[in-house]
Order: structure tokens, then sequence, then C-alpha cells
């Protein structure tokens, strides 16, 4: 279960460009707060205090509960605006949670039993195809991150999400595909060695082929000193029979 942390608010009257830029002069940061039955609320929060909690790096995934003069709510942050010089945070949007409400997260994901891998104890490299998961959770019920159990997969084996339990109420945000999260692939050496070995097996089946063309081409190649054999030879015979003829004359 996700920790809820808890950020004192101050009401905020205006809105737009002109009092956003007077709050921040103040060293806060203007936030709105929207969602259930009631209106967007503009407040604002503490520069210092929303700093470090978005420096976490999992600020869009953490519920906070909202202290307004002693009347708390119950929100999760959906977007952040950054100043595009110094990156530092300009406003907040937090929506409601309501009880009973569900909110679609991207919940990381870690891995565990690497020792009980066949294919990692033989060099296999774990090739990580999705750090995170869309999951559609209930706010009750968000987990800090889904594990995935590597024991048994061996290389060229994957797992998938099917194989990560999931907290009670979540459900993948993603229906009807069971997305791969992870796989064991063979070493870069383990592939040159397959290469090597394929390019090895097929050179005797080319010198195989190549042997009854070489055989075929052969005889073509003595026919023409035979035939010039010939040719002298039939001269030859032709040059006697001249001789005897001018005997006879």
């Amino acid at each position: 279960m996700r920790e809820i942390k808890e950020i004192s608010i101050e009401p905020r009257s205006g809105t737009g460009k002109g009092p956003a830029y007077q709050t921040r002069l103040k060293g806060r940061i203007p936030a709105i707060v929207y969602g259930g039955k009631d209106a967007p609320e503009p407040v604002s929060v503490d520069a210092t205090v929303l700093g470090r909690h978005v420096e976490t790096g999992a600020f869009l995934t953490t519920l906070f509960v909202l202290d307004r003069e002693g009347k708390k709510t119950r929100v999760i942050p959906r977007a952040l605006q950054r100043d595009p010089v110094s990156d530092r945070p300009v406003h907040v949007d937090f929506l409601r949670l309501t009880e009973g409400a569900t909110v679609r997260l991207a919940i990381p994901v870690r891995f565990k039993s690497q020792d009980a891998s066949p294919g990692l104890k033989r060099g296999g490299v774990l090739n990580i195809v999705r750090h995170t998961v869309d999951l559609i959770c209930p706010a009750e019920n968000i987990p800090d991150f889904l594990e995935g159990d590597l024991s048994g997969l061996d290389i060229n084996d994957s797992l998938h999400l099917n194989d990560i339990k999931l907290p009670e109420g979540a459900k993948p945000a993603i229906h009807g595909h069971d997305q791969t999260i992870a796989s064991i692939v063979a070493p870069t050496s383990v592939i040159e060695e397959q290469k090597a070995a394929a390019a090895a097996a097929s050179a005797p089946a080319a010198a195989v082929e190549a042997a009854p063309a070489a055989a075929e081409a052969a005889p073509a190649a003595g026919a023409a000193p035979a035939a010039a054999a010939g040719g002298k030879a039939a001269a030859g015979a032709k040059a006697p029979a001249k001789e005897a003829e001018k005997g006879k004359k």
C-alpha cells in the first residue's frame, strides 16, 4: 500500500498569469484541486515542501491529503508544470479521490529471485521490456511497485503480466493483451558463437553443391584439346594421299 503524504495548502484569490506570478513571488506554487462533486478550488502550496516531494521521482503516483485549515481532502497529482529554464514546478493539478474512486497509474516493476534463474546463471541477460505497467487501482489500494519472479526462467524464456500477482481490486489498463514484462536473452558472446557455428555448418554443404558443377565443367574444358588433336590427325592423313596421286601421274 502506497504511503499517503500530507501537505498544507492555502486558498488563493484570482486565476490567470498575473495572480499566479504574484503567488510564486511569495514562495508558493499555484495549484488547482478538482474532481468529485465540488467545484474546482484554486489553492497554493509551499514551494520548498512541494519541491522535496517532486524530487522523489514518484510525485505523480503518490497519494496526498491536502490540509486546508483543518479540512482534509484526499488527492493525487494529475499534472505538474515546470519552468522551461529552471525546471522548477510552477503549477500543480490535484484530483480529488472520493470514497471508492479508482485511478489509472503507471506502477513500476521490480524483479526478485535472480539467483534462481537458470538462464541468468548461464550468463544470460535480463532484458526489461516494461519498466512500468499501467494499472487501474482503487484509491485505497495503490501498490508501491509490482514484483516479477524470475525463478525457473531460462534463456529465451519470458515473464508476462499474467505471471505477476496484482493487488486486490487492481486490473491492467489494457485489456485482452498479456504484456511481456521481461525476458532472458543470450549474452552477445553466445550469439556470436552460434553465428560462427551456423556458418561453419553451412560451409561443407556449399562445397558439396559446388563439386558436381566442377565435375560437369571438366569434360567441356578437355574437349578443346581433343578436338584440336583430331584436327591435326586428319590433316596428316590428307598429306600422304596427295603424294600418292602425284606418283600415279
